[in-house]
């Protein structure tokens, strides 16, 4: 099939309104992060009581949004919810669908906004793990639909991992990678589509282990989660593993490390299939977060993580500020 996109509307750095489709926790996490960075934002949710959930997330959001920066216009009021989705994207410049992860959903979905956003303008799926390939199946203009996926909470993560279909050109995956730079992310333009992207993928892995030791008995939720905020989730906030592996080989870099530790993959410390979810495991995680919680309600834990995210960033240089002082410094 012939891709047809045409040339963008405008170019990343004028885009001024944006549409935000499906507006639960992700959404409206993004329409909370559009809107701090002084877009319009339109937003579209089946759900009856869509709007009002909408701006209580937005308003809860907001406290963290000033202490990280808010960006010249920036204001709540800038939100608008539309009663459809043909008006929330009716004068879209980029539009960003956040819908439940059902593959059938999300296919039907963006085929409807393909029909009905304007020639050109770029639409991006916050899907978490579909390649764009399986979702771009039904569009008439499967061009120019991207995927863009975000990291809860999407207002203060930086990353957005952003990779094409089979059918995506490379023209609207660039558009929406310099879109999301100027947008204030952090953006990973991946060169191939992988099941669960990258970061999903390391998350998986360690969420798989943490429920075999919980099945397991060997560890509890508590120990599971401060066992990383304590040890190696310290360095992972400014250092990935890779380099911090390379570090354990000393002068000799990874190198050494891969021929000193390098035997140790074969030893028995990982368990990759899944364990299976029964009820027993289900009551265990369960019960084991409400341990960890401590009587903190999840209103509590969301500002606590809130305050915890823009404290690292501001220790590493990351908040959007200082992101933009540093590129005027290096020019």
């Amino acid at each position: 099939m012939t891709v047809t996109t045409p040339p963008a509307p405008c170019a990343p750095q004028d885009v001024r309104r944006v549409a935000c489709v499906g507006a639960g926790v992700i959404g409206g996490g993004w329409a909370a992060h559009y809107l701090a960075r002084g877009y319009d934002v339109t937003a579209w949710d089946p759900a009856p009581d869509a709007e009002q959930k909408l701006r209580r997330l937005v308003a809860a959001a907001w406290p963290a949004l000033v202490r990280l920066g808010l960006a010249v216009g920036a204001s709540q009021d800038r939100l608008t919810v539309t009663a459809t989705l043909e008006e929330a994207v009716a004068d879209a410049q980029f539009v960003q669908e956040s819908a439940p992860e059902k593959l059938e959903l999300k296919r039907d979905l963006l085929t409807r906004l393909d029909a009905a956003a304007p020639a050109g303008v770029i639409i991006a799926s916050s899907t978490s793990g579909y390649p764009m390939t399986d979702m771009q199946t039904d569009a008439a203009d499967p061009g120019r639909l991207v995927v863009g996926h975000p990291f809860n909470p999407p207002y203060l993560i930086p990353l957005v991992e952003v990779v094409g279909g089979e059918r995506t050109t490379a023209s609207a995956v660039a558009w929406a990678s310099r879109f999301y730079e100027v947008a204030g992310k952090s953006v990973i333009t991946m060169r191939r589509e992988v099941p669960g992207f990258i970061a999903n993928r390391l998350q998986e892995a360690l969420w798989r282990e943490a429920l075999h030791m919980v099945a397991n008995g060997e560890a509890t939720v508590r120990e599971i989660d401060d066992s990383i905020t304590e040890g190696p989730g310290l360095r992972w906030a400014f250092m990935g593993p890779m380099l911090t592996f390379a570090l354990a080989g000393g002068e000799g870099g990874m190198a050494h490390m891969l021929d000193h530790f390098g035997p140790s993959l074969k030893s028995p410390w990982t368990r990759l299939e899944a364990p299976e979810l029964d009820r027993s495991l289900y009551d265990a995680v369960v019960a084991g977060c409400d341990d960890a919680a401590d009587g903190r309600t999840i209103a509590d834990l969301v500002a606590e993580r809130d305050q915890g995210v823009i404290d690292v960033l501001r220790a590493t240089g990351r908040l959007p500020q200082q992101r933009t002082q540093q590129q005027e410094e290096t020019k």
